[in-house]
């Protein structure tokens, strides 16, 4: 019974993509281009940090795993993504369809888990700055990043379980890409120990969070409006990419539940393709901007890599 939505269909149809006869080749390449923007920014940003040993500080071990899941998450969607485009036949496997729900919604997990830990240690930076090397060393950064992603994986991996024992009695989902609930929708068998778990692990996923990014951002305006200029300067110039890098990905979640569990027929199929996919296609796109600017650290970095690449250049070119 454990391979019961494996045996009972072999193949999934997505049903939300449409024919665009020639035009499809334009969304081809301009899908290509932003997974070739993304693995190249994203790239760069963990190898800048990686080479430069001033950076392996716990802030931007934090930033490094964030870009490895951008990385990570969009691999999970783009390459699928661009072979359903260019395909006149839009079936995916079963088991390559659970395979992308568990990518996706790993990605999800711990990029918002990755992000509650960072806002932590933005609040022991401000609130506790002689203080914050001793209370979050590299060791233990290391360990938090570990544990976030083991945790992320092995809560997924009980959700999939369970719902790859259900039996299917459809197999067309409203959907670009394989999603957890509508598949979990196609079931005809009972469901209520996937709606129990769905409930338990939502609450540990987005609740456990929240209350550390609520608390440090309490604490952190707390500092800001006793303490003085120079301290407020810091935690805005600390506080600004990861609030924007939060709100935007909590907005594209939010826009992904509506599109997936309301009706939305009467919502241009446009504006629905682009609610499906925000979260995974704008954060990948944003993050490595917004910390490679605001970031003063990585921003002289990767000016001084710059700089030298064209004094090589030159050089040998003379």
């Amino acid at each position: 019974m454990l391979n019961s939505a494996f045996s009972t269909l072999s193949y999934l149809i997505l049903g939300a993509f449409v024919d665009v006869g020639t035009l499809k080749y334009f969304y081809f390449m301009l899908t290509a281009m932003l997974y070739i923007v993304i693995i190249i920014t994203n790239t760069s940003l963990i190898v800048v940090i990686c080479m430069n040993r001033s950076l392996h500080e716990p802030m931007y071990l934090f930033l490094v795993s964030l870009f490895v899941n951008e990385l990570y998450g969009s691999t999970g969607l783009f390459p699928f993504l661009l072979v359903q485009i260019i395909s006149d036949i839009h079936n995916v496997s079963a088991p390559f369809c659970f395979l992308q729900i568990f990518c996706l919604y790993s990605y999800a997990n711990v990029e918002f888990s990755n992000l509650a830990v960072m806002s932590y240690d933005r609040y022991l930076a401000i609130c506790y700055p002689l203080q914050y090397h001793t209370r979050m060393t590299t060791n233990k950064a290391v360990i938090l990043i570990i544990v976030i992603w083991l945790y992320c994986c092995v809560r997924f991996l009980i959700t999939l379980s369970l719902n790859i024992r259900l039996t299917l009695c459809g197999n067309i989902i409203n959907s670009l890409y394989c999603d957890n609930y509508l598949v979990a929708k196609l079931a005809c068998s009972d469901v209520n120990m996937n709606n129990i778990y769905g409930l338990f692990s939502i609450s540990l996923s987005i609740l456990v969070p929240l209350v550390l990014i609520l608390f440090s951002y309490m604490k952190i305006l707390k500092v800001c409006f006793s303490g003085s200029k120079q301290t407020r300067q810091k935690a805005v110039s600390t506080c600004t990419p990861h609030l924007a890098s939060l709100l935007n990905f909590s907005f594209g979640c939010c826009f992904e539940i509506l599109q997936s569990r309301f009706d939305m027929t009467s919502v241009p199929s446009v504006l629905c393709i682009i609610l499906s996919l925000y979260f995974v296609i704008i954060q990948p796109l944003l993050n490595p901007v917004m910390y490679g600017l605001e970031m003063s650290k990585i921003r002289n970095t990767c000016k001084h890599v710059l700089r030298y690449k064209m004094f090589v250049c030159r050089r040998d070119t003379k």
